[in-house]
């Protein structure tokens, strides 16, 4: 299963906030055997948010959006889905009578929007926060606030499926350029990928399928590299 993963907002982009939602949800996926195909951060225009949810939803398996719910100004994540699919924004009863009955608000008192979602959009209600999520052919809209993106993300984490990858590291107290040979044996010999991430010493991660092989050609490298 591949995912692109579509975080919103201009904090983002500005660097007043570390977007580690996208590293969250990447991670969670790629645990339960998905394929992080893309991430990718949009400002929080309707036209930017629905023209990369329009490419990505016809590219990928499925796409999570997360960031910029709610009914305030600058909260355009709804509208740009929405606009995505040609779909108008309308009042859902099913989340109108959930928070009625499990939110800190009564209805008469959420402000104007906070319902609304894309027609025919199934709802993913917000157990942490007031916003509502969303689910409309594959795609996930999930709210910007972490624990409430987290609790929300929970509810539909089954959704995703893949074939688990297994993976070794190894630190090696070498210069990278000096392993390329035997990253290349290692890769003539074992059904594996390899990652390798140069700092004060560097980091080489063994993937696989097969947790056997991965075992195997991590013990394979360590003996021929020095060890960090």
């Amino acid at each position: 299963m591949n995912v692109a993963i579509v975080t919103v907002g201009d904090e983002l982009l500005a660097g007043e906030t570390i977007n580690t939602n996208a590293a969250w949800i990447a991670e969670r996926l790629t645990d339960r055997g998905a394929t992080v195909e893309r991430v990718v951060t949009v400002p929080d225009r309707v036209a930017d948010i629905a023209r990369v949810v329009n490419e990505y939803r016809a590219e990928y398996d499925a796409v999570v959006v997360t960031g910029g719910l709610g009914p305030t100004h600058d909260d355009c994540t709804i509208e740009g889905v929405g606009a995505a699919f040609g779909k108008p924004l309308e009042s859902n009863p099913a989340v109108a009578k959930w928070l009625d009955e499990n939110g800190e608000y009564a209805g008469d008192e959420l402000v104007a929007g906070t319902t609304e979602l894309p027609a025919g959009a199934e709802p993913l209600h917000n157990e942490v926060g007031v916003a509502p999520g969303c689910v409309i052919n594959e795609v996930y809209v999930l709210p910007g606030v972490p624990e409430e993106m987290k609790a929300m993300f929970a509810t539909v984490a089954d959704r995703f499926v893949g074939t688990t990858t297994h993976v070794a590291t190894v630190t090696v107290d070498e210069p990278e350029s000096e392993l390329l040979g035997r990253f290349d044996q290692l890769r003539e010999q074992f059904d594996v990928t390899v990652g390798s991430y140069p700092g004060e010493v560097v980091t080489v991660k063994i993937r696989g399928i097969d947790p056997d092989s991965v075992d195997r050609a991590a013990e394979w490298f360590s003996s021929r590299v020095n060890r960090a």
